[in-house]
């Protein structure tokens, strides 16, 4: 690592002073050790070796980290030897695993102190490069291998081309600084010979800058170290034309995501009784106006039907007095004719009155209104199904890696997602456990399709623990769509097999809210 010359008291010695007691007091926050570790992942050492007569010779070693799967960002000053010297080979040795891979120089900046190695085989887990302004007093971690912490574990050089952890030391932001015209970083994390070209990273495992040098001290002083900034990275890979994960979001703890989920759940579990208990008053109201209908209709009903009766009965009454005239005056036929019309107009009078409906059915009357009503509803209430656009909620994500997009997915009622990918259903929700091979990352997607609502967790898992996920993924044997009850139970112990492997907290949450796409409502709306 490079050093600035020593510092001169007199009247820097104040400023530096004021500084160091302000730090002293507000002390740096400590960072996720989660997301530190999977920042960890994507650093490796900086081997530089030269071969002479068949012997190697240690030239020397600095960090790096990857930025894409093959390509790894490290200081300009690290690799100088390499331009130098055709015979000098780079050496890439990860953080984790059983292999180391060489490397070849891809780009140099000298102004800006920064680098760019492509590895000849093999692939690495990237790390995102925070997008934004860093304030000062961010809490930061600089990750990498100093030489001083291989020198008092008496390292030797076969050891130190094997994978192992980096070194981690916290601090905090002291201010942005231009330094041989090139924005840097200062900050308070302790480097050493060897961090150069490690990330400095934030909270969430984000880089916020390139570790390039560090002031000296007499024991007197603070200690300060000197990061390319951010800024200053991002423009040498777009140079470069390199594609990489670029998040400006906030860092936020996932313990204080939580809380707010936790809260928000409440609210709208409290909400959701209010409407039920509003919607269970409504019902009963309306069932209390169709019982009070359905007595009204009664009550006119049997009005109608005695009136009727009564008008029948007079008219039998009537047809009766007139037959028995008839059969007195000896018009025999005629009066048998007049009694028994009679005897019918009093039958139907009868069978008029007792049949009359009673007050005691408007009740059975107003219970299958409500349940002819309810089948309505239901039957115009088609389940979501169809082409849908997910957009990030910002405020309820914990954006550490990924460059949101908007999410477009081909949702099935009963769980299938493009067609092809089956969810398995849990309550309110559908959720999917993803373990790829290409990428030692596990997501947990879920859904819930009555409030529209997609959500990915992700895990940035080290090797042991996603060989493990990988061995539990393995044993499910379908990944096509599927109405079988006894493969969508298998599919259920499978992910409650693989969330018990993992952590209890993701890297990152992303919260989306989905919407029918304009083919799919004008297909809703047929």
């Amino acid at each position: 690592m490079r050093l600035a010359e020593p510092a001169i008291l007199g009247r820097l010695q104040c400023w530096i002073m004021a500084i160091a007691a302000a730090l002293l007091f507000t002390g740096p926050a400590q960072a996720d050790p989660a997301d530190i570790a999977a920042s960890s992942r994507s650093v490796v050492r900086i081997v530089l070796v030269a071969q002479e007569n068949g012997k190697v010779y240690y030239i020397g070693h600095g960090s790096g980290f990857a930025v894409s799967p093959d390509k790894v960002v490290t200081n300009a000053h690290v690799v100088r030897p390499v331009q130098e010297d055709s015979t000098v080979l780079i050496g890439i040795i990860p953080s984790q695993g059983s292999k180391s891979f060489g490397g070849k120089l891809l780009a140099v900046s000298p102004r800006n102190d920064l680098a760019l190695i492509q590895l000849q085989e093999g692939r690495l887990p990237p790390v995102a490069v925070y997008g934004a302004a860093v304030a000062d007093g961010t809490d930061v971690v600089a990750i990498g291998y100093p030489g001083a912490v291989d020198r008092a574990q008496g390292l030797s050089l076969d050891q130190l081309i094997e994978p192992m952890a980096p070194v981690k030391t916290p601090g905090v932001v002291s201010g942005g600084r231009t330094s041989r015209e090139f924005d840097t970083l200062l900050h308070t994390a302790p480097l050493a010979a060897g961090n150069s070209g490690g990330p400095l990273v934030d909270n969430c495992g984000r880089v916020v800058g390139v570790n390039s040098f560090g002031s000296l001290s007499d024991g007197n002083d603070a200690e300060f170290g000197f990061a390319v900034s951010n800024r200053e990275l991002a423009g040498f890979l777009r140079a470069a034309k390199i594609s990489y994960s670029n998040v400006a979001t906030d860092c936020r703890s996932a313990a204080d995501l939580s809380a707010e989920e936790a809260e928000r759940n409440r609210l709208a579990m409290r909400e959701q009784q209010e409407q039920r208990a509003a919607s269970k008053a409504a019902e009963e109201a309306r069932y209390q106006r169709e019982l009070r209908k359905a007595e009204l209709e009664i009550e006119n009903s049997r009005e109608n039907r005695i009136a009727i009766a009564a008008l029948l009965l007079a008219l039998a009454v009537l047809s009766g007095g007139a037959g028995g005239l008839l059969l007195d005056k000896g018009k025999r036929n005629p009066g048998i004719a007049a009694c028994s019309g009679g005897a019918v107009l009093l039958l139907g009078a009868a069978l008029i009155f007792l049949t009359r409906p009673s007050l005691a059915d408007a009740e059975d009357i107003a219970t299958e209104r409500m349940e002819q009503g309810s089948k309505d509803k239901a039957e115009t209430g088609k389940p979501l199904a169809g082409p849908l656009v997910c957009r990030i909620i910002p405020e309820r994500s914990r954006i550490t890696l990924s460059e949101v997009e908007p999410l477009e997915i081909d949702w099935n009622a009963n769980g299938c997602v493009n067609k092809r990918t089956q969810y398995g259903r849990e309550t309110n929700e559908w959720s999917r456990v993803f373990v790829p091979n290409s990428e030692d990352t596990v997501s947990i997607n879920h859904f819930d399709p009555d409030l529209r609502e997609f959500r990915t967790e992700r895990f940035l898992l080290d090797i042991p623990t996603m060989q493990k996920a990988r061995e539990i993924r393995a044993r499910y044997r379908y990944d096509q769509c599927t109405g079988e009850t006894e493969v969508l139970s298998e599919l259920v112990d499978m992910q409650k097999a693989l969330r018990a492997a993992l952590p209890a907290q993701p890297n990152e949450i992303l919260v989306y809210q989905c919407d029918l796409d304009k083919a799919g409502a004008e297909a809703a709306a047929e």
